[in-house]
């Protein structure tokens, strides 16, 4: 149920196209709730039916020019509702920490060689984090919707760094056996 809510949000940032959306979401939102470009059309198909956005009035020629939509009234009462909504935190699912518990019984042979290519690609995804916090987060930028956003951008510092530590531990802990 999130993806409606995900472009929802990103429609109220900015009125966009298809191909705006999917690569908003590709450089933002992306990060924690990703979608295919497939997913997004399918949901702004359905929630233009729904009444929730629109397509906004095409200026001049129609044809090649891209559709871009905004949030309607009833879109940004359903955001609001469901922004308002409890939810609870979802179970964790991860295959390397399956794929670890696995090695337990059948042994470590090959798995070495993931955890440093997994330790290399969140030290990677830290450091774009870590840019991104440097360049769109300065200290003076304190309106409530950019610390919002900065919180965000946050979680995602933390759960790289949380990452890249335990990774780093466990790479060790495998190396002593």
């Amino acid at each position: 149920m999130s993806l409606p809510h995900a472009i929802l949000t990103a429609l109220l940032e900015k009125p966009s196209s298809g191909l705006e959306l999917t690569r908003r979401f590709d450089k933002s939102i992306g990060y924690f709730w990703s979608a295919t470009h497939q997913q997004i059309y399918r949901e702004l198909g359905r929630l233009e039916r729904e009444g929730s956005i629109r397509a906004l009035p095409r200026q001049g020629v129609a044809r090649g020019q891209k559709k871009e939509y905004e949030v309607l009234p009833a879109g940004r009462a359903e955001l609001a509702r469901w922004t308002a909504t409890g939810q609870d935190p979802k179970p964790m699912r991860d295959t390397l920490l399956l794929r670890l518990r696995a090695a337990a019984v059948v042994g470590v042979d090959g798995i070495q060689a993931d955890l440093h290519r997994h330790l290399a690609l969140h030290r990677r995804q830290l450091a774009e984090y870590e840019e991104i916090e440097r360049r769109d987060f300065p200290p003076e930028r304190d309106a409530v919707e950019d610390r919002l956003r900065h919180v965000v951008l946050r979680a995602g510092i933390d759960l790289e760094t949380f990452w890249t530590q335990w990774l780093t531990r466990t790479i060790e802990e495998l190396e002593g056996l």
